[in-house]
């Protein structure tokens, strides 16, 4: 990092201008387009902070790395909070806490560069337009680990980190870590029975089965975007959240003011699909539209009907991202009942800065095996997947 350069750490997110901060790669659609990613817009973290989601309160405490000239220009960026728990990450590190813990250390506070309550891999070490990304990319990565050191926390762990970043932060000696994810990517499909016609014979008949069957008792579904979110449609939607949500995890993480202001602030970029019996909605998904993907993030009911959450959240994306053009469905943590719908396995990665150097060998151990556990499962689903032979490939 030249002399020019500094590293700021930014409590709250709202204090960052949403036009510094738009400048930003993948945070904006005013850059690369394709590369845009919702998450990591203005409006999505300051909506997750102004609406009381991802709060001090909460265990979210903002601690957003900033990387500016000497003339305070933003030049690059990496989203953190400092958190004394490890709720509402999908990457899960409680073993570690505690086995740290045990042998009487301290594992909280540390440190979380990721999207709150997102399972989604996007950018992490973002750069501003038009400049050279791998030194200020570095440049990130060497002054995280300076942050962990000056504020004496355990370590800093980037989750969902894309694959052209993990080696960024490999060559900064952080840990790398391996996961699983079920992504469903369009091959140029005219529509979902142009799909349909790539899986075996009896897995297309048993998914055009499963589709009618969501649909009886008179359900239908709307695709709402844009104008179609008003306040009326969150107020339904936060009811199916918090019903299934609160059965789902205890304590659901986002507040209703989290949808009055996302509709507000990027309505283009939200997509709920909704189920209808009676002329009433009873369940509903949420998506976000990125530029060349579409990322399913949760759903909830207040009427169970067989395969209708199938329907809702994977076949209806299957059925927006042909229809929209979008080369990948991203449904979220988990699911291997995904692979029987279409969506195959992929690898996620995550870094991870570990100061103990005992605990960091430790771990360094164990994910040597994990990735291993990993890519041997990865190819084991792939040969289980419903496609003809030789129609489709694992996605690394």
């Amino acid at each position: 990092m030249t002399d020019e350069l500094s590293i700021r750490i930014e409590r709250s997110f709202t204090a960052i201008s949403p036009e510094s901060w738009s400048q930003l790669s993948g945070a904006s659609r005013k850059g690369s387009v394709l590369a845009y990613n919702p998450f990591v817009s203005h409006a999505f973290l300051s909506s997750l902070e102004e609406s009381g989601s991802a709060t001090a309160q909460t265990g979210w405490m903002g601690h957003h790395l900033l990387l500016e000239t000497d003339k305070g220009e933003l030049i690059g960026a990496l989203p953190g909070y400092l958190k004394n728990h490890s709720q509402g990450e999908y990457v899960f590190d409680h073993g570690w806490a505690d086995a740290f813990e045990r042998a009487g250390g301290r594992y909280y506070p540390k440190l979380q560069c990721s999207i709150p309550f997102t399972p989604a891999t996007g950018p992490r070490l973002l750069v501003a337009e038009g400049l050279q990304r791998l030194p200020i990319q570095h440049a990130i990565a060497e002054s995280l680990k300076e942050v962990v050191r000056r504020l004496g926390v355990s370590s800093a762990h980037i989750t969902f980190v894309p694959e052209d970043e993990i080696g960024i932060f490999e060559g900064e000696d952080y840990l790398h870590r391996t996961d699983q994810q079920f992504h469903f990517i369009n091959e140029g499909y005219a529509n979902h029975e142009a799909f349909l016609e790539t899986l075996a014979s009896r897995k297309r008949k048993a998914l055009r089965k499963e589709r009618r069957t969501a649909l009886e008792h008179g359900i239908e579904i709307d695709w709402l975007t844009g104008r179609d979110l008003t306040e009326r449609i969150w107020d339904q939607f936060f009811e199916f959240y918090m019903d299934t949500g609160g059965r789902k995890w205890g304590r659901p993480y986002l507040t209703r003011k989290f949808y009055s202001l996302i509709g507000e602030r990027m309505p283009d970029d939200i997509l709920l699909v909704m189920a209808k019996r009676d002329g009433r909605y009873i369940a509903g998904a949420i998506n976000f539209i990125g530029g060349d993907t579409l990322y399913g993030r949760h759903w909830g009911c207040i009427e169970d009907h067989p395969f209708l959450h199938f329907e809702v959240c994977y076949h209806q994306a299957v059925d927006f991202a042909l229809a929209k053009g979008l080369k990948r469905v991203e449904a979220g943590a988990q699911g291997e009942h995904k692979l029987a719908r279409g969506y195959l396995p992929v690898t996620t990665h995550s870094a991870h800065y570990v100061a103990h150097a005992g605990l960091r060998r430790a771990i360094a151990d164990y994910l040597e095996r994990e990735r291993d556990d990993v890519e041997h499962m990865n190819e084991i689903l792939t040969e289980h997947s419903p496609f003809r032979k030789g129609e489709r490939q694992q996605e690394d």
